[in-house]
């Protein structure tokens, strides 16, 4: 078991985990990032992602839960600090958590994604939003998607809002962050070229298909575009269809996370089917 160590003062290793939570550069530069809330730290044991560190409040009785998680990690460092500076960390003004992790990011590599005649893999281009990035990884947990790749300049997968919005399916479903659309394009091709017939479909109000009548149940690569531009022009330029969601009322479009979540629920209905 190992040491726990007093953290007591806003010191050169708090302000680290700050940074971590804070600052995009520093958390990649660092490898790693900080988790919150019971759930995301539960699911990130149980999918085997490395712990590096445990922080746990030091003024209060810890739950069975938080006990639970320090058996698990017993050989992890492990970190006791004053409410104040959990408060800090925690993300939560009106309560200081029981116990936070440090956790180790895993390499951005396209190879992380399974790949085969029933892949569903979905694409979030240039996204600027955190929040909708956690809301897509969530959806694409919920409807058994095969990962999420997110493209071009975007925001990070790793940012505590992320993470909070995936509610811990972060740690479930594998996602890789690419400079540009070329690298995921090169990588169908060469599927193609080992036979597996993926297609690269995009979504838009202005799509040449209707959503339900195109057949999702192949190997499917679906492109979901920015918050507020759609799909790039490159993007377009490689999708084999686009889809098309039919709409009522006086929205003329949807959130980029809710058009993602419509897709997938879309593919797995017919995929069940």
């Amino acid at each position: 078991m190992s040491r726990t160590l007093r953290i007591s003062s806003r010191n050169a290793t708090f302000q680290q985990w700050q940074a971590l939570l804070t600052n995009r550069t520093k958390r990649h530069r660092a490898g790693e990032f900080v988790v919150q809330g019971v759930r995301p730290i539960t699911l990130a044991l149980e999918h085997d992602w490395p712990v590096r560190a445990v922080l746990l409040d030091d003024s209060r009785r810890l739950s069975q839960w938080s006990h639970d998680i320090l058996d698990r990690t017993s050989g992890v460092s492990r970190f006791a600090l004053d409410a104040d500076l959990m408060r800090e960390l925690g993300g939560k003004d009106e309560e200081s958590p029981e116990l936070l992790a440090v956790v180790e990011m895993p390499a951005d590599d396209l190879d992380r994604l399974p790949v085969g005649p029933k892949m569903l893999t979905l694409v979030f281009d240039r996204p600027t939003s955190p929040a909708n990035v956690g809301a897509l990884i969530r959806s694409a947990d919920a409807f058994g998607a095969s990962g999420l790749i997110i493209t071009g300049h975007a925001a990070d997968p790793y940012d505590p809002k992320a993470v909070r919005a995936s509610t811990g399916s972060l740690f479930a479903v594998p996602v890789v962050q690419v400079a540009s659309h070329r690298e995921v394009v090169d990588d169908v091709i060469a599927l193609r070229r080992d036979n597996i017939p993926v297609e690269i479909l995009g979504s838009d109000e202005s799509g040449d298909v209707e959503l339900a009548d195109h057949d999702l149940t192949g190997p499917k690569m679906i492109v979901i575009g920015n918050e507020a531009r759609g799909l790039s022009g490159a993007w377009r330029e490689a999708c084999d269809h686009i889809l098309r969601i039919p709409m009522t009322g006086a929205a003329s479009s949807l959130n980029a996370a809710a058009a993602g979540t419509v897709v997938l629920y879309e593919a797995a209905r017919q995929r069940r089917a």
